[in-house]
């Protein structure tokens, strides 16, 4: 039937496979898209980056006004948290959210699916939706089924005590007690939402530090901010498993031949996310995979089996929307007939705590693996006037250069709006700037984006407003 033959069928709608879909459409091509939830967008929008990030600024905005305010000259009451018209926000920034992407996908014409997709051979794929199953056909097909959380071995996650993210982003009062097994964004995010609330929260990572993909200076300054903002951090720690009482819960933890246990309310468990590409019929056509899950691509993104496509979190890489956005757009553009690429070299990373963490490019301990010569720059952000003006003057920027070119190798940030301050350093490595290229760019005075040209004239021992 006409109805069901497309271009292109995309299996997942979220980031990356929404934002592939509208690609797609926008070059003409006739596109499906196949989503098994009832709502669009995926874990990012509806358990993930979105709902986090509103309840952060609301709990931001909460300590600000019950334990900084005062300095700012600013008298109030006594202030007291409301968790259900905290957890009504986050819900109405969602579900707006979701709106919006229905309505994008929508005027583009892209027809929707409600189901489970299932590849039956290539060009074909099963739907089966809640009440009927029907197959539905294109040339091409992208696998853009996002990710799971991950387990611990021998520890189920129940949804109550011994919860994930999904769940930690919806918890009805704020515990007594939060252990969090893993130190990455994740759990140092949701950890920060419930800090600020009153529990205390307790980060057992098991590497030798936390924010681990970071730059060390930078992971080793976050440890004593969060620390001094109240955290408990065990690194180089092992939860060998949990004793559950009545009440609470015995986390047993193992580092060298140490042995503890902590007691808590809830545990989280944040120790990364799993490729969701079980259940696509991917062995029976043939479409490799690796020993974790993931797709096996090649530069174009296509499988072994032509006209099949993997992005986001279904193939190797770093498990970020933006990564699958980009992803998505060069999918689509290269089954157009066009030249879709991705530089994998300068995608952003950030960690949405307070100061927020941001980082481009490579750490300083990488480049030097690689055998280059490299050169770096430091500028803290206490000597940084906006921050000193705004009472936010813990963190520091980091330029990491080549010696011989001074070429940009990597941009690590631990600052207010770092997630922003990122921005114009992706775009130089984009281009393949030079720490000279940052140096001379006139930053607005005063901003904090001024940290960020100082680190980089530190690269050539030439900063201004810092010995």
């Amino acid at each position: 039937m006409a109805e069901n033959n497309f271009n292109l069928i995309v299996i997942g709608a979220g980031p990356g496979g929404y934002v592939c879909a509208i690609r797609a459409a926008q070059l003409g091509l006739k596109t499906a898209i196949i989503e098994k939830d009832p709502f669009l967008g995926g874990t990012c929008l509806n358990v993930g980056c979105i709902p986090s990030k509103a309840l952060l600024h609301s709990t931001e905005m909460y300590h600000f006004a019950a334990h900084e305010s005062r300095s700012h000259g600013i008298k109030m009451g006594e202030v007291s948290i409301d968790i259900d018209n905290l957890m009504r926000r986050k819900d109405q920034v969602v579900s707006k959210l979701r709106k919006g992407v229905e309505m994008l996908v929508g005027k583009r014409d892209i027809q929707i699916f409600h189901g489970v997709g299932e590849i039956i051979e290539p060009g074909s794929v099963r739907v089966q939706g809640p009440d009927e199953s029907q197959i539905i056909y294109a040339s091409n097909i992208v696998i853009a089924t996002g990710s799971k959380v991950s387990e611990l071995s021998g520890i189920s996650i129940d949804g109550n005590r011994i919860v994930s993210s999904d769940h930690a982003i919806a918890f009805d009062r704020a515990p007594d007690d939060l252990v969090v097994v893993g130190g990455g964004a994740i759990g140092l995010e949701l950890g920060s939402v419930w800090a600020r609330l009153g529990t205390k929260v307790t980060v057992v990572e098991f590497l030798p530090r936390i924010a681990p993909t970071f730059d060390e200076e930078i992971s080793a300054l976050a440890e004593r901010i969060f620390r001094k903002q109240g955290f408990r951090i065990e690194t180089s720690a092992k939860v060998s498993g949990l004793e559950e009482g009545e009440e609470r819960i015995n986390v047993h933890v193992e580092r060298g031949e140490e042995r503890f246990q902590i007691e808590t309310d809830k545990v989280l468990i944040a120790v990364g996310r799993s490729p969701c590409t079980d259940g696509l019929g991917l062995e029976k056509i043939g479409i490799a995979t690796n020993d974790r899950g993931f797709v096996v691509t090649d530069e174009n993104l296509q499988s072994n089996v032509a006209g099949v496509y993997a992005i986001g979190d279904a193939v190797e890489g770093p498990m970020l929307a933006h990564k699958a956005e980009e992803e998505g757009v060069a999918v689509a553009e290269t089954i157009a007939g066009h030249h879709g690429a991705v530089n994998y070299d300068s995608i952003p990373n950030v960690i949405y705590t307070n100061p927020e963490i941001a980082c481009v490019g490579s750490t300083e301990t990488s480049a030097k693996k690689d055998g280059i010569n490299v050169t770096t720059g430091r500028f803290p952000m206490a000597a940084n006037g906006r921050a000193i003006a705004s009472g936010v003057t813990d963190g520091l920027v980091k330029v990491i250069a080549d010696t011989e070119s001074n070429r940009i190798l990597g941009i690590h940030i631990m600052a207010q709006n770092a997630s922003e301050l990122i921005a114009s350093a992706v775009a130089h490595i984009e281009y393949g700037g030079s720490a000279e290229d940052i140096a001379r760019t006139i930053h607005a005075h005063p901003t904090l984006s001024e940290s960020l040209k100082e680190a980089s004239l530190a690269v050539s021992n030439s900063s201004l407003h810092s010995l």
